[in-house]
């Protein structure tokens, strides 16, 4: 199977491997980026032996040891999303798990008055895309601009159901954060 992880740029990713209870002879841990070259982390149990193929220093296992083959990348970036896999040999055959890494961009958050008196909300560049909510409610309907490097940009204008309403607070929902901002907007 193939199960999804995500990580948050500029932040650690470690993935497991499962351990065997059975003797293990080799893991092998294979990364194939959205972008660039093949990497391979190899680990002989019998020769106490790690090879590594193609991988920056930054991706290496966690404790280089076959009692954790956990694979580690520091500081992830756009560049690491792609499939992990981690493959057990033993003597009952071979066994794979694979991750699909995809990257959690923490959206940029501003809350401004624009010239007509409207608040508007934007969260910049965040991926997956941001949700915007206003208190209280409001009857605007979020724009999006989609970026080339898989990241969205949303903008929320408060529009009052009543003129007599400037106060508005401004909710924004990420996987990374979930903050609130509040403004009052004066025409």
């Amino acid at each position: 199977g193939n199960t999804g992880v995500s990580a948050e740029l500029g932040h650690s990713a470690v993935l497991t491997c499962p351990k065997s209870k059975l003797n293990v002879s080799m893991v092998t841990w294979k990364i194939r980026p959205k972008t660039g070259r093949l990497c391979t982390l190899a680990y002989w149990v019998d020769k106490n032996k790690t090879e590594r193929t193609n991988c920056t220093d930054s991706m290496d296992w966690r404790f280089r040891s076959i009692q954790d083959p956990s694979l580690e990348k520091q500081q992830v970036g756009m560049a690491d999303e792609g499939n992990y896999t981690c493959e057990v040999v033993n003597m009952d055959g071979n066994f794979h798990w694979t991750y699909h890494l995809t990257m959690l961009v923490r959206p940029r958050i501003t809350l401004y008055c624009d010239g007509h008196g409207n608040a508007v909300c934007e969260a910049a560049a965040g991926k997956p895309a941001a949700e915007i909510s206003w208190v209280p409610e409001s009857n605007s309907t979020p724009s999006t601009d989609s970026h080339g490097d898989g990241t969205v940009t949303v903008r929320s204008r408060f529009t009052a159901y009543t003129t007599s309403m400037k106060n508005s607070t401004c909710t924004v929902s990420h996987a990374t954060l979930n903050e609130t901002m509040s403004i009052v907007c004066f025409s």
